[in-house]
C-alpha cells in the first residue's frame, strides 16, 4: 500500500510539471522545457526594466472584427486606469502594479506607465498569410520607436514560424534607425496570435480543452470569442514579461534561453487553489457564466495569469 502511494504521488507530480509547462508558460517556452529547481527563485540579471511613459502600438494584422479590436484595445487601456477612479474590483490595474514592484525590488524608482497610441490595419495581409520571425520584426519596426510597445497581432487564418507547435506568442526586442537623427536605438515588440482555428488546445486554456492532461470542461470566455480571449491571456503574459525582462537580461528564473518570466514562473495559475488542470477559485458572471478575474474599462471582463511577486516570492492572484 505504501508503495502505491508513493507511486502515485510521483505520478501526479510529473503530471503537474507536464501540465504546468504546456498551458501558461507555452507563449515563451518550449514543450520539451522542465522547470527549473524550486529554489532557483526570480533571479535580476542587472539589465534595464521597461520604465516611464510608453505608448502601445497595436498592429492588426489580418482580418479582426471591431468587437475584437475593441476587446484587447479596452485591455490595454484598462493596464493605466487610475486606483482612484470608481470601478469593480479586482481590477486590470491592480493585476498590473504588481510589475511595479520588480521595479520596487532592484530599487529603481522609474515606474512605468503604459497608454495606448496608434493602431494600424493590414486586413489585405500584405506579406501574406505564412510568416517568419523576420516578418514579425518588419512588422513591428514600421511602428517602433524608443518609447513604445509594438504589438503585432496576427488573425486565426494567419500561420507564424513556431505558432503552435512551440509558442502562442512571444517579446523580443530589435534595433532600428531613427529616420530623421539617423541613431541606432533598441525597441520591444510582442506578438500574439488567435489560436481559435489552429490550437485552441494549447493556447486558449482554459476556454478550450487542453490537448493534454486532465481534460475539465472549458469555462466560458468572458467577452464570447474564445480566441480572442486566450490572445488576452497570452498579451498579459507578455506585457509582464516585457516590462520586466524587456532585453533578456532582467527579471528571469531559470535559462536565459528558455526564461520563467513574471507570469510564466506562475504557470497555469489565475486564482486561488489552482491545479494542474483547474485554474483556481474565479469569479463568475451571473447572466452569461462567463469566468473571469479582473475588471476593465468599458465594463469588461478579463481572465488574467497570475504574476510572481519579488516582494513575497510567490504567485499573486487577484482572487
Amino acid at each position: 500500500m505504501k508503495m502505491a502511494t508513493t507511486t502515485t504521488t510521483f505520478l501526479l507530480h510529473l503530471l503537474f510539471v507536464f501540465f504546468s509547462i504546456l498551458h501558461a508558460s507555452f507563449a515563451t517556452r518550449k514543450l520539451t522545457e522542465l522547470l527549473p529547481d524550486s529554489s532557483d527563485l526570480m533571479k535580476y540579471h542587472k539589465g534595464p526594466l521597461l520604465s516611464g511613459n510608453i505608448s502601445v502600438n497595436l498592429i492588426w494584422y489580418g482580418n479582426f472584427n471591431p468587437t475584437q479590436k475593441s476587446i484587447i484595445s479596452d485591455f490595454i487601456t484598462s493596464l493605466s486606469v487610475s486606483s482612484s477612479t470608481t470601478s469593480p474590483k479586482p481590477s486590470v490595474a491592480k493585476w498590473w502594479k504588481t510589475t511595479g514592484n520588480y521595479h520596487t525590488k532592484s530599487n529603481n524608482p522609474i515606474t512605468l506607465s503604459l497608454s495606448l497610441a496608434k493602431q494600424t490595419s493590414d486586413p489585405m495581409y500584405s506579406i501574406g498569410k505564412s510568416l517568419t520571425n523576420d516578418q514579425l520584426v518588419k512588422l513591428a519596426s514600421n511602428h517602433a520607436s524608443e518609447n513604445t510597445v509594438s504589438i503585432v497581432l496576427t488573425a486565426e487564418d494567419v500561420t507564424v514560424t513556431g505558432f503552435c507547435s512551440s509558442r502562442c506568442g512571444t517579446h523580443k526586442s530589435s534595433y532600428n534607425v531613427n529616420g530623421h537623427k539617423g541613431k541606432k536605438y533598441r525597441f520591444v515588440y510582442i506578438w500574439v496570435g488567435n489560436s481559435v482555428t489552429q490550437c485552441p488546445g494549447q493556447c486558449a486554456w482554459p476556454f478550450h480543452q487542453p490537448i493534454y492532461g486532465p481534460q475539465g470542461a472549458p469555462l466560458v470566455a468572458p467577452n464570447n470569442d474564445v480566441g480572442v480571449d486566450g490572445m488576452v491571456i497570452n498579451l498579459a503574459s507578455l506585457l509582464a514579461a516585457t516590462a520586466t525582462n524587456p532585453f533578456g537580461d532582467g527579471y528571469y528564473q531559470g535559462d536565459a534561453s528558455a526564461p520563467l518570466e513574471a507570469a510564466s514562473a506562475c504557470q497555469g495559475v489565475y486564482g486561488k487553489g489552482a491545479y494542474p488542470g483547474y485554474p483556481g477559485d474565479l469569479l463568475v458572471d451571473g447572466t452569461t457564466g462567463a469566468s473571469f478575474n479582473a475588471y476593465g474599462t468599458s465594463g469588461r471582463k478579463y481572465l488574467v495569469p497570475s504574476l510572481f511577486d519579488p516582494l513575497t516570492s510567490t504567485c499573486s492572484a487577484l482572487v
